[in-house]
């Protein structure tokens, strides 16, 4: 009876010692609650576009959510020790500020700023490949408030998701255009450190194609219900992929560029209609592209390829519905500059000028003529003339808004 007994003390004892050791797992911290270890960080893009890729020790469970006043996403995680390179958070592209740290409860947060309204494209958790640990990737496109707007209210309704968008809805806003104005976007190219190309009588490119984008403006004002945006209007240097994220912006609906260039041939003269190419057209429009490309480098801006990491995002940057539209209107202009004012033969050309790459909106590169032809100059430096030029392009703006809008006839 007494060793029955003893066993059953025993055999409760064992028992509450189950118990106790139960209840301290689940009040000891296990390895798997300590916080996760952010490794690294980069970013990579322009102001049309950015990744941003953190590395973690372990899986993260990622919340985000939408922010202004400015513009931000938040990502909140489980408690994070963050060891990164100071350096990879320097403000880049889209991207104004990067901050991260821990907000209590055990939780840690991620926020990236940026220089205006965007859209989130995509925001994953992926395992390493070739590596332990997991990163967080997402990104985020210039947009305009209107879309930005969208989904702070669908956010408002709903909550963030790390689910990614699929890639066909991504550039929704082609898809989604509401009703609004035909909107053109006039980029009056260089400007401020960037003079552009010079005249045989002094003549400087950045002044020519201002009061030219100037002029362009007033005529659409005149012709159409259009909401006209210029890129500058002073002497302000922009950089190429800024003067692309204002096009997508303001949602536009066209982008013109504005310029005059040089050429050593002084006898060549006349206007060029540009579109963008991967492969250009031939020499002389890969040469002009290649100059026009240079324009960040003018400045001090130290010009880099795409990361890797970005490929997919920028394989989207020519498409081809945008590239069709833009070849149309490019058609149709040539065919109105013709009547009023001299071309050089063929034309229409095509190369691969960065300026053109906004990948939902038809862009095209008008060269108005050639500073080093006096001929050209002269013309250019002419009110009257950029009236009468201004007064074409206009006229082709406004059936190629037909078309797009079925007002057309």
């Amino acid at each position: 009876m007494s060793a029955r007994a003893n066993f059953s003390s025993i055999g409760l004892r064992a028992a509450a010692c189950g118990i106790l050791l139960s209840l301290s797992a689940l009040l000891t911290p296990s390895a798997s609650a300590a916080p996760l270890e952010a490794k690294a960080y980069k970013m990579a893009g322009d102001a049309t576009r950015m990744r941003v890729v953190m590395q973690f020790d372990r899986e993260p469970d990622p919340k985000w959510f939408l922010l202004r006043g400015p513009h931000r996403l938040v990502i909140d995680l489980p408690e994070t020790n963050f060891s990164v390179d100071a350096r990879e958070l320097k403000a880049r592209g889209l991207i104004s500020g990067v901050r991260f740290g821990n907000v209590g409860e055990g939780r840690s947060r991620l926020i990236l700023s940026a220089k205006g309204p965007f859209t989130v494209e995509r925001i994953d958790v992926l395992e390493n490949e070739k590596a332990p640990g997991y990163r967080l990737v997402a990104d985020i496109a210039a947009a305009s408030d209107k879309a930005f707007d969208a989904a702070l209210a669908e956010q408002a309704e709903t909550t963030g998701s790390t689910q990614a968008t699929k890639k066909a809805d991504r550039l929704g806003v082609v898809a989604a255009r509401r009703a609004k104005p035909f909107t053109i976007v006039i980029d009056p190219g260089h400007g401020g450190i960037d003079g552009g190309a010079e005249g045989v009588n002094g003549t400087v490119e950045k002044s020519i194609t201002l009061a030219f984008a100037l002029e362009l403006k007033k005529k659409l004002a005149e012709t159409g219900p259009y909401d006209v945006f210029l890129t500058r209007e002073k002497d302000d240097f922009l950089r190429l992929d800024e003067r692309v994220r204002i096009a997508r912006q303001h949602e536009a609906d066209l982008f013109i560029s504005i310029h005059a260039d040089t050429i050593r041939l002084k006898g060549i003269r006349g206007a060029t209609v540009y579109t963008v190419s991967d492969k250009a057209s031939d020499a002389e429009a890969a040469a002009l592209a290649a100059r026009e490309n240079l324009s960040d480098q003018l400045a001090g801006i130290e010009i880099q390829e795409e990361n890797h990491e970005v490929a997919d995002i920028l394989v989207d940057l020519i498409r081809r519905e945008t590239h069709n539209f833009s070849m149309r209107f490019a058609r149709s202009l040539v065919g109105e500059l013709s009547d009023a004012v001299e071309l050089i033969n063929n034309p229409h050309r095509s190369a691969g000028f960065r300026v053109l790459k906004a990948p939902d909106v038809p862009s095209v590169l008008v060269e108005l003529g050639y500073l080093s032809n006096p001929k050209d100059e002269a013309q250019l430096r002419d009110p009257d003339w950029r009236g009468k030029a201004a007064a074409r392009i206009s006229a082709a703006v406004a059936l190629f808004a037909g078309e797009r809008t079925g007002t057309g006839g």
